[in-house]
């Protein structure tokens, strides 16, 4: 309507439409919709080539994060802006409200640990909005050979950091509701362990649980394929552990949930895998869980690295 030619979309972790599973390779196509290309930055490539944006004059990145550090929008984010500085076109960012950008939490990430789930040494709550932390990465001379995108952020209006946000599209399929929003963060933990977080139910990410917990609680689901978990963990096995829909909301990452889960596993051994320790961003969560640490002996370890972040934040902060 306004005489902009869009030559194609850019597809980031779930698809263009938002319906794929966590860590489903995106495929290139066509949109139904639109009849417009689109072209996956998740899967074998997760940076556009240079013919994919020698047409090109701007690139407009529009998608809604929640806040975390192993949410990968924030890593695609990353690798647009990266690609937008090497061949010289415009980045304009679409800034949205952070439904967790009322707090920062959690251990920062070593540079050791780094991957698609955590690119970057921040907290893994990490309180900014999308713009705000596209700032960040140009300010901190975070992509490759210290590159500078040109860059253009769209600020939203009436928000602050404290705003209540309730978003009113799923940004994935298994953030259904503020609530599931709210406890990702400290729930997203258990996707490195032998936990369930309820993938394959309706209540995504507000359960815990496995059917070894047998014998500490009354509540269970079953998780069965559904639309963004094909192949759930658990799949058909009845799930023992906590029902968490009506537990009030968070201001601070919750290790309760982690450290209560681990006391209670009959097999410590195999309660952890790999993919725990690019979730923590470091080996010392681990450690400290299986040393037997409160989740406040825990969390007063971050202190200083937290305090560390808040003086780099201050300087990207768009909003009060």
């Amino acid at each position: 309507a306004h005489g902009i030619d869009i030559k194609r979309v850019f597809a980031p972790e779930h698809g263009f439409r938002g319906t794929a599973d966590a860590g489903a390779t995106i495929k290139d196509g066509i949109d139904s919709q639109t009849g417009l290309p689109i072209i996956s930055l998740y899967g074998k490539n997760k940076k556009p080539y240079k013919e994919q944006l020698e047409d090109v004059d701007v690139v407009l990145f529009d998608i809604q994060d929640v806040g975390a550090r192993f949410y990968t929008y924030i890593s695609t984010l990353h690798y647009v802006m990266e690609a937008c500085a090497q061949y010289n076109k415009k980045l304009i960012v679409l800034d949205r409200p952070n439904p967790n950008g009322h707090y920062i939490d959690g251990p920062i990430l070593e540079q050791e640990h780094q991957s698609f789930v955590g690119m970057h040494p921040v907290p893994v709550i990490h309180g900014m909005t999308i713009g705000e932390y596209a700032l960040m990465i140009n300010g901190e001379k975070w992509l490759d050979n210290n590159l500078t995108a040109k860059l253009e952020v769209i600020e939203c209006k009436n928000y602050t950091h404290d705003s209540s946000y309730s978003i009113p599209i799923k940004p994935s399929p298994n953030l259904p509701n503020d609530q599931a929003i709210n406890l990702y963060p400290s729930l997203c933990f258990f996707e490195g362990t032998d936990v369930s977080v309820g993938r394959g139910t309706e209540m995504q990410f507000q359960v815990y649980g496995s059917p070894s917990l047998v014998k500490y609680t009354d509540f269970d689901f079953t998780p069965t394929p559904n639309v963004g978990a094909k192949r759930p963990k658990f799949n058909g096995k009845k799930c023992y552990g906590v029902d968490l829909r009506e537990y009030k909301k968070l201001d601070h990452l919750n290790l309760d949930f982690l450290v209560d889960a681990f006391a209670k596993a009959p097999s410590k051994q195999n309660f952890f895998n790999s993919f725990f320790t690019k979730l923590a961003g470091t080996k010392t969560l681990q450690a400290q869980i299986e040393k037997g640490m409160t989740a406040q002996e825990i969390a007063a370890t971050w202190e200083k690295g937290l305090q560390d972040y808040q003086k780099i934040r201050v300087k990207y902060l768009l909003y009060k």
